[in-house]
C-alpha cells in the first residue's frame, strides 16, 4: 500500500468575488500575521479569537464545504468555573463560515456532552486594522487613518469605522439568532452561557462590509444552508456548463476536478452584466483581483473547457486599454493593463495599481486570446467589438513595445514605483546574467518576440475573414520577418538553444530558463532547431523530475526555493507542452503533464499551487511548495486544461464548423472521454482509447461530421495548420 502524502499550506481560507477570509485552522486569527479578512484589498479584520472563561479551545478538523465556505470543529480545554472545572473535551464547538453577498456569515453551534450543567462565559476578540493589503504582504503597514469602533447594545451591532479623507472603510458586526444578549469590552464580544447536559446553543454574527457609500450585507441564511446559496448555484451552473473528463487515471481525474472547483472560486463577475460572464482572478490570497496576463492565459486554458470564459477578459480589459501616457503606470495608448487595484494606497496613489500596466506581454496576449476565442465561439461578433482595441494593440507593439525600432519587443519600466521586469517572470531577481547578476535594461525576453509573432499571424486570420486581405499581407510579412531575425539573432549555435534576452546593450543574455519553451508555443522556434531546444530543456538541469525548472540548477543564481530562479511553475510547463506537441514531441509533451499533475496528487486536494520547489526527484522525495505560494491560483488550476489539449492536440475552426484533433494518449491515460465538448453553439461527446500505442477515438454525441483528424505538429505555421488526414 503506497503512504498517501498530502502537502498544502496549515491554513483555511474560503472566497468569494473580491472577498476573502484566510485564518488558521482552528479559524483563529493570531496577531501579527498576514492572514485576516480582506475585501476589495483591504484588511477588514487583523485578529479574530475565540476563549472559554479566558481559555483558548482545542482543534478537532476543519476544513472548507465549499470554496466559499468552511467548518471547524473544536472541544475545550479544562478551564474553571464558580460552580467547578470543566473537564477537557465535554463542550463541542463548531463554528461555520460562509462568504456571500460581500458579507460574512458566521454560526456558533454549541453542545456540552458533559453530565453537569455549565455556566461560563463565551468571549470571541476580534481587532481590525484596516491594512492595504499590499502593505500586509510587505509586513510594512502604516497606519494613516482613524479607526473608531461602536457598540449598540439595543441591536447587539459592532461598527468599526476607518476613514482616511476620502478613504472609508467599515465592518458592522450584528449578533443575531440566540437567546443569549451579548455584550461589548474590553475588545470583545461576550456571551454568559448555561447549559444543561446534553443542551445546545446557537448564534449567529452577520459581518457586514462598507466600502464608502456602498454596504455589502451578510448573507442571513446559515451555513448548514449555504450550499443552496446563490454562490453554491453558481457553482453548479458553471459545472454543468464545462467541458467533463471521465478518464481511469485517478490521479489526473481529481486535478481535473480541482482544477473545476478553482476555476468557480476565482471567478469575478463583472459589474453591470447578468453575472453569467465573468473574469478570473489570479489567485489567493495576493492576486485576488484584475490582472491582465494571468486573465487572457487562464483565458487560453480554459479553450477546450469553456472557450466563452474569454469573454469576459477580453471585455473587462478592453475598458481599462490605455489612451495616454503615464510614465507613473507605466502606461502608453493602447497597452493592455497589468493589475488594478481599490484599497488604500491605490485611492491615494502612492501605488501605480489604478490600473498599473506594466506588463510586455499581456497586449499581444490580447490578440492571441481574441483570436483563439472567435476560433472556438465561431462568434463573429466578437471581432467587431474588440477590432478597434485589436488595432491600437496592434500600434503600441509597433510603436512602444518595440522602443528603439530594431524589430524587437523590449521592456524597461520609467516608473519610481514600477517593476523592473515586465513579463512573466516578473520577480525583481527573475532576469539574471550567467554569472547571477541582474540583467540591464531594457530587456528584450525571447518570448515576447514569440508572442509578438503568434499575435501577427493570428490577427492576419482575423483581417482575412473580414476581407482585408492587404492588412492580412501586410502582417504576415512582419511576422516573417520577426521569425527570421529572432532566429538569427537570438540563437546561440554553440550551446544549441536561444537567449533568454538581450540586454540593454543588445547582446544575447544566455542564462539557460524556460523562456524558449514559450518560443515552441508561440511557433517561433525555427523547425530544424526545436529538436536542440526540446532536449535542453529535458536535461536534468532543467527537468526536476516534476516539471522543468524555471532556471538551470547549474546556473549561479540558482534556488528551487526561489520564487522563479529555479522552482518550477505549472501553468509554465502547461505551455511548455503545447509548444512540445506544436514541433512534434508527444513523448515529452506527455513527459510533462504526467509528472507535474502527478505532483498534483501530492498537493491537498490535488489542488496545484502556484509553483513549488525546483528540487530533484528521488525515491524518497515528494514536491515542496513555495511558502508563500497563491492556492488555489488560477493558471496553476489551469495548467491541467493545457496537457489535456497537449494530449487531445486540438484546433478549434468554429467559424467553418470543424474541430480538429490529433489525439495520442500516453501509457499513463489509456481511455478518456469529454462530454459537453463545446465547438460554437454545438456539444461533442468524444471518446478516445488505446490499443497498443495507437489511439482510437468516435464522436458518441454531436455531429460527428464536425470532428476531422489533422497533423497538430505544425511548427511555425498556424494558417495552414488544418490539413484534413
Amino acid at each position: 500500500m503506497t503512504l498517501e502524502i498530502a502537502i498544502g499550506p496549515p491554513r483555511l481560507a474560503i472566497n468569494d468575488g473580491l472577498s476573502f477570509l484566510v485564518t488558521d485552522q482552528d479559524g483563529q486569527i493570531t496577531w501579527p500575521t498576514h492572514q485576516g479578512l480582506y475585501a476589495s484589498d483591504t484588511r477588514l479584520m487583523s485578529s479574530w479569537q475565540i476563549y472559554a472563561n479566558g481559555e483558548p479551545w482545542d482543534l478537532l478538523n476543519s476544513g472548507n464545504i465549499a470554496h466559499f465556505a468552511a467548518k471547524v470543529y473544536l472541544v475545550n480545554r479544562l478551564f474553571e468555573t464558580e460552580t467547578g472545572p470543566v473537564e477537557a473535551g465535554n463542550l463541542g464547538l463548531i463554528i461555520g463560515r460562509a462568504l456571500g453577498h460581500g458579507g460574512l456569515h458566521e454560526d456558533f453551534d454549541l453542545v456540552n456532552h458533559g453530565a453537569e450543567a455549565v455556566e461560563f462565559n463565551l468571549e470571541v476578540g476580534i481587532r481590525c486594522d484596516f491594512a492595504d493589503l499590499f502593505e500586509v504582504k510587505a509586513d510594512s503597514v502604516v497606519r494613516r487613518g482613524r479607526i473608531t469602533t461602536k457598540w449598540t447594545p439595543g441591536s447587539a451591532r459592532l461598527r468599526t469605522s476607518y476613514v482616511n479623507r476620502d478613504f472609508r472603510r467599515a465592518i458592522t458586526i450584528t449578533v443575531d439568532r440566540t437567546p443569549t444578549k451579548p455584550v461589548y469590552a474590553n475588545g470583545r464580544i461576550s456571551f454568559d452561557i448555561r447549559l444543561d447536559p446534553g443542551a445546545g446553543w446557537h448564534a449567529c454574527l452577520l459581518y457586514d462590509f462598507e466600502q464608502g457609500q456602498k454596504t455589502s450585507r451578510a448573507s442571513r441564511v446559515c451555513v448548514d444552508d449555504c450550499l443552496s446559496s446563490k454562490a453554491a448555484k453558481r457553482v453548479s451552473a458553471w459545472r454543468s456548463m464545462v467541458c467533463k473528463l471521465s478518464t481511469p487515471n485517478g490521479e489526473f481525474q481529481q486535478l481535473y476536478n480541482q482544477a473545476i472547483e478553482d476555476m468557480a472560486a476565482l471567478r469575478l463577475p463583472i459589474e453591470g452584466t447578468d453575472q453569467l460572464e465573468y473574469v478570473p482572478a489570479a489567485g489567493l490570497p495576493w492576486f485576488i483581483g484584475l490582472f491582465g496576463r494571468d486573465s487572457l492565459i487562464v483565458s487560453l486554458q480554459n479553450s477546450l473547457i469553456y472557450p466563452d470564459f474569454a469573454r469576459g477578459a477580453l471585455d473587462v480589459l478592453a475598458r481599462f486599454q490605455a489612451t495616454s501616457h503615464d510614465d507613473y503606470r507605466d502606461a502608453e495608448p493602447g497597452k493592455i493593463m497589468h493589475e488594478l487595484r481599490t484599497g488604500e494606497l491605490a485611492h491615494f496613489n502612492l501605488i501605480p495599481h489604478t490600473p498599473y500596466y506594466g506588463t510586455a506581454d499581456a497586449t499581444p496576449l490580447y490578440l492571441i486570446a481574441l483570436h483563439n476565442a472567435w476560433r472556438c465561439t465561431g462568434d463573429a461578433s466578437l471581432i467587431e467589438r474588440h477590432i478597434d482595441t485589436a488595432e491600437k494593440c496592434l500600434d503600441w507593439i509597433d510603436r512602444y513595445g518595440d522602443r528603439d525600432g530594431d524589430g524587437f519587443q523590449e521592456y524597461e519600466t520609467r516608473s519610481n514605483a514600477g517593476y523592473e521586469n515586465q513579463s512573466w517572470k516578473d520577480a525583481d531577481d527573475a532576469v539574471v546574467y550567467p554569472d547571477g547578476t541582474p540583467v540591464k535594461g531594457p530587456k528584450a525576453l525571447c518570448e515576447l518576440q514569440g508572442y509578438v509573432y503568434d499575435a501577427w499571424q493570428r490577427m492576419a486570420e482575423i483581417y482575412d475573414a473580414r476581407g482585408d486581405g492587404d492588412r492580412a499581407g501586410q502582417l504576415r510579412a512582419k511576422a516573417k520577418t520577426l521569425f527570421e531575425r529572432f532566429n538569427d539573432v537570438f540563437w546561440d549555435q554553440a550551446s544549441g538553444f536561444y537567449a533568454l534576452a538581450l540586454d540593454g546593450n543588445k547582446k544575447p543574455v544566455l542564462s539557460v530558463a524556460s523562456n524558449p519553451g514559450h518560443c515552441l508555443w508561440s511557433g517561433i522556434v525555427a523547425p530544424e532547431r526545436a529538436n536542440s531546444v526540446v532536449k535542453r530543456l529535458m536535461m536534468p538541469d532543467m527537468w526536476s523530475g516534476w516539471g522543468i525548472r524555471t532556471l538551470s540548477a547549474d546556473h549561479r543564481a540558482y534556488n528551487p526555493h526561489s520564487y522563479q530562479r529555479g522552482s518550477v511553475w505549472p501553468h509554465d510547463n502547461g505551455l511548455i507542452a503545447l509548444g512540445f506537441r506544436r514541433y512534434g514531441f508527444f513523448k515529452e509533451a506527455a513527459c510533462i503533464a504526467g509528472d507535474v499533475s502527478g505532483a498534483a496528487s501530492y498537493f491537498m486536494q490535488h489542488r496545484m499551487p502556484e509553483l513549488y520547489a525546483g528540487s530533484a526527484r528521488t525515491p524518497t522525495t515528494f514536491p515542496v511548495q513555495y511558502k508563500r505560494a497563491n492556492v488555489p491560483q488560477a493558471w496553476a488550476a489551469g495548467s491541467c486544461f493545457s496537457f489535456l489539449q497537449a494530449i487531445v492536440g486540438m484546433r478549434a475552426d468554429a467559424p467553418n464548423g470543424k474541430l480538429y484533433i490529433d489525439p495520442k494518449l500516453p501509457d499513463w491515460m489509456p481511455e478518456m472521454t469529454l462530454t459537453d465538448l463545446r465547438l460554437g453553439e454545438n456539444l461533442l461527446h468524444l471518446r478516445f482509447w488505446r490499443t497498443g500505442p495507437a489511439t482510437h477515438w468516435e464522436v458518441c454525441g454531436g455531429d460527428a461530421s464536425l470532428v476531422e483528424t489533422y497533423n497538430c505538429a505544425t511548427g511555425p505555421n498556424l494558417s495552414e495548420a488544418c490539413r484534413g488526414t
